[in-house]
Order: C-alpha cells, then structure tokens, then sequence
C-alpha cells in the first residue's frame, strides 16, 4: 500500500492557452532551438510554443470532486461563447534576469483572459492567486528560467534589438495537460467563429 494519499496520487497538472498557426510555429521553434544550442535553455522546447491564459493548476482542485470531463464540458461552454482573437507577436522582451519572450500584442486576448478568468472562478472554483497581484504579460517564451543570468546577458544583447512580426486569428483555445516534463494538447476548443479542421 503506497504512503502517498489517494486524492495527491491522482492529481494532473494542466494549464490553458493559445497555440501558434503554422508557420509562425515553426519559426518560434527555430528560435527556441537556437537558444538551446547556443545558450543552453532548453525548458521551452518542454512545451509547443504557446500564449498561456490560465496558468498551470492541478485537478482535483483542492476539496472539490471536479475532474478533466467538468473542465473540458466548461471549456467547450466558454470557447463556444466568444470571437477568434486577432493576435500580433511583435519583438523580442524580458522577464530579466532569465527569460526571454516574443511580445503579443491584442486588446482582444486581454479581454478574453479576463472573461476566462472569472468564467473558471465561476464554475470550477479555479482562480490564479497571482491574478490579483500581477499584471498579465502576454507572451510566446523562447528562452526560459534556465537560461541563467550570464547567459541571459548574452542572449539579450543579442536579441533585444532583433525583429519578429506575425499576425494571426486565434480560433480556439487548447488544454494542455504535464506528462513527464513535457507538456502535450489534451484537448481544442474552437472559437464560435472558429472553421474546425
């Protein structure tokens, strides 16, 4: 019989977000990869290159019985209910002294991750503690935490005044779910506007 209790055991990490069109994908890839080549960060290449709106939390949510089928039946409900959201990705910014991002750039996603925010208050009890304290920061990372304080000094001069500049809609929002060290699509969830692939 394990030490571990039941409901810690069966605990999934998840976290909300938009993906990148093709060939946007590919190019934020290509950058990620440089990073981890010649910088040695590797933490974002953990992930498909993304716009996170709900940051990582756990299901079951602490003495709740929600579990994944609530979360995707509130997902569908919330996506379904709103617009695709054109997007910009537009140069290179910092979270100094280690992290290194392509900005995004829409009034629209803002307005989403507030309403997406308190649709998941709302129905699941899910809320970001950090929500209240800090300001969202849209972004795509490239180089994460594991970059390192002297490489990041590197890297930024080097980028800080290098240019990027896509535009895209985003017609859905995707859950991504941890699985060992890797985090994967669990599930799409098309925009009312959305075409379905």
């Amino acid at each position: 019989m394990s030490d571990v209790p039941k409901a810690e055991a069966s605990k999934q990490r998840f976290f909300i977000a938009l993906l990148l069109p093709e060939p946007i994908e590919a190019e934020i890839d290509r950058i990620r990869q440089d990073f981890r080549d010649r910088y040695q960060s590797r933490g974002a290449l953990n992930s498909p290159p993304h716009i996170t709106v709900q940051p990582p939390f756990e299901l079951p949510l602490d003495g709740a019985t929600e579990d994944v089928s609530t979360l995707t039946k509130y997902l569908e409900e919330f996506a379904s209910s709103h617009h695709s959201i054109p997007i910009t990705i537009s140069g290179f910014s910092a979270f100094a002294p280690s992290v290194i991002y392509v900005a995004v750039k829409s009034p629209e996603l803002l307005t989403m991750r507030a309403n997406l925010a308190i649709h998941l208050e709302k129905t699941m009890n899910l809320v970001d503690p950090q929500a209240k304290t800090r300001a969202f920061v849209p972004h795509v990372t490239v180089a994460s935490r594991d970059l390192g304080e002297q490489n990041f000094k590197l890297a930024w001069a080097e980028f800080e005044h290098q240019s990027i500049h896509y535009d895209f809609t985003s017609d859905r929002i995707t859950l991504l779910s941890y699985e060992e060290q890797q985090s994967i699509a669990h599930s799409h969830f098309p925009f009312m506007t959305a075409t379905i692939q």
